[in-house]
């Protein structure tokens, strides 16, 4: 866990700080994923942290208000960060699928989304503040989240639609965006083909991989913390050993170091931003990458982007991936 919150912090603050840095980085699709950072690293300050801290000590020994308090934050970061990769994962989809719809993303729609999400998730975050479940220690007794093991009616009622609604639903989204965004690649890089022009076979391998990490990462993250809810919820007489218990809220926790690397540095030319606000401004950003893992439009203001873009050509191709 202190590997894990190292690791989730350094990530997701980098990103911010490059984000925040360079202000022509703060395009509509690019909100999600500075939205995205910042849930990540509260998921790293409010969980990680804390129970790197407590199984240090052996227990959880700062209080039932803590616990709860815990509890809640992972709760609701965590749904805030899976619901912002199924936004980002439908935004793709309209980006590249559907390029003619009559609604087109915008500052305001992206803005409008993440509100969407945040109230969402805070629903379904402080329904067990309010009765409808309620949070606890898990496991090994280190560490806080939903109470699986509390066999109520309440409790079942909750799960069910909390899996329907915030695992099963995001995941269907997901996979059926991400499936029709390559399928549209595939048949553009075909027609192309039968045009004479240059395949673009290496950027469909591309977007496959990272379609392939993200959809990856995702069930390694959150799939363990669903199948614990089903499992409860199917076999009440079921007793869970503690460390078993305590597994799935832990993967949970590693989301944070993932995101950052498959959304983020993954892009050749958000690393060139990252090394020099890591060198403090000392690196040479070089030229653009053949392929941009996100849309990025209007790069021309006071930027380490702005000023590759002066002095190399811009014939770069961009994806929305």
């Amino acid at each position: 866990m202190f590997i894990n919150t190292v690791f989730s912090v350094f990530n997701n603050g980098l990103v911010i700080a490059v984000m925040l840095r360079n202000a022509s980085l703060l395009q509509p699709m690019n909100v999600l994923i500075l939205s995205l950072a910042v849930s990540d690293l509260m998921i790293a300050l409010c969980g990680s942290l804390v129970a790197t801290i407590t199984n240090y000590q052996g227990s959880y020994f700062i209080g039932h208000a803590a616990c709860v308090f815990q509890g809640f934050s992972v709760n609701y970061f965590g749904l805030v960060s899976l619901c912002t990769l199924t936004l980002l994962a439908f935004e793709r989809y309209n980006v590249v699928c559907r390029p003619k719809a009559a609604f087109r993303l915008s500052m305001r729609r992206s803005l409008q989304g993440l509100l969407f999400v945040w109230v969402f998730c805070l629903f379904w975050a402080a329904a067990p503040l309010l009765g409808w479940s309620s949070y606890g220690p898990e496991g090994v007794q280190t560490s806080c989240s939903l109470a699986w093991e509390e066999r109520s009616w309440s409790n079942y009622s909750y799960l069910i639609l909390y899996t329907l609604l915030c695992f099963i639903a995001p995941v269907a989204i997901i996979i059926y965006c991400y499936f029709h965004v390559l399928k549209s690649l595939r048949k553009l890089n075909r027609s192309l083909e039968l045009q004479g022009g240059r395949s673009r076979k290496s950027e469909n391998d591309h977007a496959v991989t990272m379609v392939l990490a993200m959809i990856t990462a995702f069930f390694v993250c959150w799939l363990p913390y669903t199948a614990l809810s089903v499992v409860v919820v199917v076999d009440p007489e079921l007793r869970i050993p503690p460390l078993i218990a305590t597994l799935p809220m832990y993967f949970a926790k590693t989301s944070p170091v993932y995101n950052p690397i498959i959304y983020f540095f993954s892009n050749k030319q958000f690393r060139e931003c990252a090394l020099e606000v890591l060198s403090c401004g000392r690196h040479v950003p070089r030229g653009p990458s053949g392929v941009s893992s996100i849309p990025l439009s209007s790069l021309n203001r006071g930027s380490c982007l702005s000023s590759r873009s002066r002095s190399a050509s811009t014939r770069s191709k961009v994806l929305p991936l």
